[in-house]
């Protein structure tokens, strides 16, 4: 994320090639793939465990501060600190004052796990002086939205308008979720899809084991991944599960053709976001976007608007995988270690292309709309249980991360990053039936007891 002023180094977009260029610019060879891990947690004050707001003495912007002591520098939007850049990646806002880090991209798991450490000590560091504290969860278990801040972005500000527009959990999804992301290359355009297809096809694998937000307002919701089953009913224009994806000929051109039919919504110019909530890129390649009449995009604006767009899997000049509530140090190890072994070794590749190529759209959007209730109970095609079909999974992602051979200086692999995964496997609980054995059980509905025992 930053802060462009000046737009005289982006390109104006001449044609379509121009628009492709943007996913054809992301192609690497296999030596050149790196690995971009995005975290986010939930950030309360120890006293009594309100949301802090940004600009409150000890607040948001307070913590933002207190980071630059360790080389981390300001971006600022309107003269606002908004954000923070350095040697680990981007630091960045949610909507609520949801606490991102947007990793550096990295060689080797080892690497991805350290710089993940390093934040949160950093975070704790400056936080015990501010009496703030972190919380890695899925969504907020206890907040309405009401009790939550705004944080100062503009690009907020329009989202914020325009979410009830277009569904009934879109605010849910801005104001009271976490996730952990992680960002993948591809070395071509048919690299490219199969990626893509397996990463959307096992998603629904990844919100299973990473399922952690069954608690809303203080209570049960009937979900194991609550913060899954939001993005059912946010904006339908720029979510889902994408079936043409796994068509024939699937491609940059087709993502492109997606992309460009997904609303808009801001523009980015002189510092300022735009409200263009609803109108159509397309008309803006025209020259004919009411908001800047006879002005065309240039390729940032596109960039920015491949942004807006939340599919379960997407692409920019690299693959995000976005499946997997928030969680703790562990599981933000666990998420990239689970798809690198999965799609970094065209062995594994192959073979989890194996376990799913012969679903059909209706199977696959069956099972993304079973697991976040169901979690590991669901059922997968052919009849088995999600709990044993991840199993298989994670057995292909173990081997995929072994042919890697990353070793750190030990002389292990990145194997063990997998085995948080492999005890919800073995055990049959993820960390949202963890959450409502506590809440049912010693904590008697007390759900104030999660910030004494899932604090960072």
């Amino acid at each position: 994320m930053t802060t462009r002023t000046d737009l005289s180094e982006s390109p104006l977009i001449e044609g379509r090639d121009d628009l492709l260029s943007v996913f054809s610019g992301g192609e690497k060879p296999a030596e050149r793939w790196r690995i971009g891990t995005e975290h986010e947690k939930f950030v309360y004050r120890t006293s009594d465990h309100r949301a802090p707001s940004w600009d409150e003495p000890g607040g948001i912007r307070d913590l933002l501060l207190g980071l630059t002591e360790f080389g981390w520098r300001p971006v600022e939007e309107n003269g606002k600190i908004i954000a923070l850049s350095g040697d680990d990646g981007t630091i960045s806002l949610e909507p609520a004052g949801q606490f991102e880090l947007s990793g550096a991209p990295l060689e080797n798991l080892h690497q991805t796990c350290a710089e993940a450490a390093r934040h949160l000590a950093q975070c704790k560091t400056v936080g015990d002086r501010l009496g703030l504290g972190f919380l890695g969860l899925g969504m907020w278990p206890d907040k309405t939205r009401a009790e939550l801040p705004i944080m100062p972005k503009g690009r907020y500000k329009i989202m914020l308008s325009h979410m009830p527009r277009v569904g009934s959990l879109g605010l849910d999804m801005m104001l009271r979720t976490c996730t952990i992301q992680v960002n993948l290359d591809y070395s071509s355009e048919a690299d490219m899809a199969k990626k893509f297809r397996v990463g959307l096809a096992l998603q629904p694998v990844a919100t299973a084991l990473f399922a952690n937000s069954p608690l809303t307002e203080g209570k049960p919701n009937g979900y194991k991944s609550f913060r899954s089953h939001i993005w059912t009913d946010t904006d339908p224009h720029r979510t889902g599960m994408l079936p043409f994806v796994f068509e024939d000929g699937f491609g940059y051109e087709r993502y492109c053709d997606y992309a460009l039919d997904v609303p808009m919504y801001f523009v980015f110019r002189d510092g300022q976001y735009i409200d263009c909530a609803g109108e159509s890129f397309r008309a803006f390649l025209d020259g004919k976007l009411p908001q800047l009449p006879g002005e065309r995009p240039r390729i940032s604006d596109f960039v920015d608007h491949l942004s807006t767009a939340f599919p379960e899997v997407r692409l920019k000049s690299f693959l995000e995988m976005r499946g997997a509530d928030g969680g703790r140090w562990g599981r933000i190890c666990a998420l990239p270690a689970l798809w690198v072994g999965l799609l970094y070794d065209q062995g594994a590749l192959d073979a989890a292309w194996d376990l799913v190529r012969d679903w059909t759209i209706d199977q696959r959007q069956q099972l993304r709309s079973d697991v976040p209730a169901q979690a590991l109970e669901a059922t997968v095609p052919g009849g088995r249980t999600m709990r044993e079909f991840a199993g298989e999974v994670l057995d292909i992602a173990a081997a995929g991360l072994t042919a890697r051979a990353r070793l750190n200086g030990a002389g292990d692999n990145e194997g063990g990053f997998l085995d948080p995964l492999r005890e919800v496997v073995a055990t049959g609980v993820t960390p949202a039936d963890r959450l409502l054995a506590w809440y049912n059980g010693e904590w008697a509905g007390d759900v104030s007891k999660v910030y004494d025992e899932l604090s960072f």
